[in-house]
């Protein structure tokens, strides 16, 4: 694939360290540099975990689904699994990097959602935040060490806690979507739904069939979750998807269209080129 221009992506599986195996990671951007000589890191990567990070000092560069952010002290980063993303340039940044599970914040799934995949938190945030970082680190190395004190629900806690004084937004306006709220779960059916069927089913109504609820509900979920409607929600999903594998393999467009389950490669052209206001090729083009 690199001899064509493409990237190929490395897929990368939640494998905690020895000690370690309670959903959830903390270890730091030195660590990162450290464990990876040969700069693996600065090319494409797909994990199916949660990467939190802040930059407590430096200044650097990332990219995630095709979207480059500048990173300075302050910035905030919060990888979803399925993503596609590279770490640029980290030389020169240091603070915490958090690798957790998917399920180990179950409460969440409105606030990764709404969350943008880079921010920025001001000194009083980012000293709060990194402080939270913190205790959740010498929770970590203490489960680690002594398997007696370990207490999964408080590292979860400590971790929630991190990303409520991190995300942008009050906690406040986080809370008000917990678990329990019936849209949330109708919306995380959806979402679940949508990653599993996506290249089967293009259409809002075949989710609505399946999980039993009407289109008005899935659309009135999705806006609440996501801002924006079921039917944009899953046609920029596939749209993604469209693009991830137009950047990082060498399948044809028909081939890709094939793979996202259109039947007619023209079908799929016109779906790009609606969603991304340009042609599959000519948008592969500038990729190159």
């Amino acid at each position: 694939m690199v001899e064509n221009g493409h990237s190929p992506v490395r897929h990368l599986r939640y494998l905690p360290a020895v000690g370690s195996s309670y959903g959830v990671e903390v270890m730091d951007f030195a660590a990162l540099r450290a464990m990876d000589p040969h700069r693996r890191r600065a090319l494409p990567q797909r994990p199916d975990f949660h990467v939190f990070a802040l930059v407590g000092s430096g200044a650097g560069s990332h990219e995630a689904d095709f979207r480059p952010y500048r990173l300075t002290q302050g910035s905030a980063v919060w990888i979803r699994p399925g993503m596609v993303h590279r770490w640029c340039d980290i030389d020169a940044c240091e603070g915490p990097l958090i690798l957790f599970r998917p399920a180990f914040l179950p409460g969440f799934t409105a606030a990764e959602t709404s969350a943008p995949v880079c921010w920025q938190l001001d000194g009083q945030r980012l000293d709060l935040a990194l402080f939270a970082a913190d205790h959740l680190g010498r929770e970590h190395r203490t489960a680690a060490r002594s398997p007696r004190l370990a207490s999964p629900p408080l590292l979860s806690h400590l971790l929630a806690a991190l990303i409520l004084r991190a995300l942008p937004g009050t906690p406040d306006r986080t809370g008000a979507t917990a678990a329990g709220d019936r849209s949330t779960e109708v919306f995380r059916a959806y979402r679940a739904a949508v990653e599993e069927h996506l290249t089967d089913w293009h259409h809002v109504a075949d989710y609505a069939r399946a999980l039993g609820y009407d289109v008005r509900t899935l659309t009135r979920a999705t806006r609440a979750a996501a801002g924006t409607g079921a039917k944009a929600f899953l046609d920029q999903r596939i749209l993604l998807e469209a693009k991830r594998l137009l950047a990082h393999t060498d399948l044809p467009v028909s081939g890709c269209a094939r793979r996202l389950g259109f039947r007619d490669v023209g079908n799929f052209t016109t779906f790009f080129r609606r969603q991304a206001g340009t042609p599959p090729a000519a948008w592969r083009a500038t990729r190159v």
